[in-house]
């Protein structure tokens, strides 16, 4: 072969090496920029994942915290109605302990009563006056002639009949009864005497009528609360039947 072939055959060799080289660079540039564009696609979609799944959370953890405030919220509501109610049952039942202290107290029978009803009071205990030779020593109650007169405690007569029934002739007409606490009552200027000594007589129980006898300007009974049965031991008849739940 002669040195001219030779050459040429060897450029067109040189030639196709540098062709298939080129090719191949390109190809790998292509095959390089595919995989950087699947890297990019990838790392995109992680990411929206990631954001999707803090979203998600956040929104559990608020919806969570907001069921919790309803049901603190619906406990606290029902703690304070249950407190109502207590309170409620407690004045209601109050109320009836009252209602029915109410009651008993209006079925029993009262203990100390006033001596006659409908009256205006006159002359008071320890008065000074020209009737009496010293103070005044009950509580007058004005009333007309024949008005019922009645124990005002339970007890037991000791004392009736004229002259004071033995205290002396100003008192007119007079009853003295014991009552089982240590005290007597007294009642004078009586129209008449209903009944004797010796005889138990009930609270209220009626045992004269007023009258105008003895040392008296006008009808009304003269009532005494006494520590003995005899004159001269009388205290204050008005403040000791308030003592008793006598208000007049």
């Amino acid at each position: 072969m002669s040195q001219r072939v030779t050459s040429r055959t060897f450029r067109t060799s040189l030639l196709r090496t540098r062709a298939a080289v080129l090719a191949t660079g390109l190809g790998a540039s292509a095959v390089l920029g595919v995989g950087v564009a699947v890297a990019a696609d990838t790392t995109a979609a992680a990411s929206s994942t990631a954001a999707s799944a803090v979203q998600a959370q956040a929104a559990a953890q608020a919806k969570a915290a907001k069921a919790q405030a309803a049901k603190a919220a619906k406990a606290k509501a029902a703690k304070a109605a249950k407190a109502q109610a207590a309170a409620a049952a407690k004045r209601k039942a109050a109320a009836e302990a009252r209602k029915k202290a109410a009651a008993a107290a209006k079925k029993k029978p009262a203990s100390w009563v006033d001596p006659v009803k409908q009256y205006r009071l006159s002359a008071k205990f320890a008065q000074a006056g020209g009737m009496w030779t010293q103070k005044h020593s009950g509580q007058d109650y004005a009333v007309p002639t024949g008005t019922n007169v009645m124990a005002t405690h339970g007890g037991t007569v000791v004392k009736a009949g004229g002259y004071g029934a033995g205290d002396g002739p100003a008192y007119g007409n007079a009853v003295v009864i014991r009552h089982g606490n240590g005290t007597y009552s007294q009642y004078a200027h009586l129209s008449r005497i209903d009944v004797r000594i010796g005889q138990i007589v009930k609270t209220g129980q009626h045992i004269a009528r007023s009258g105008n006898t003895g040392n008296s300007s006008g009808p009304h009974l003269h009532f005494e609360i006494r520590t003995t049965p005899n004159y001269g031991s009388a205290i204050d008849p008005a403040a000791f039947l308030r003592s008793k739940g006598v208000r007049g």
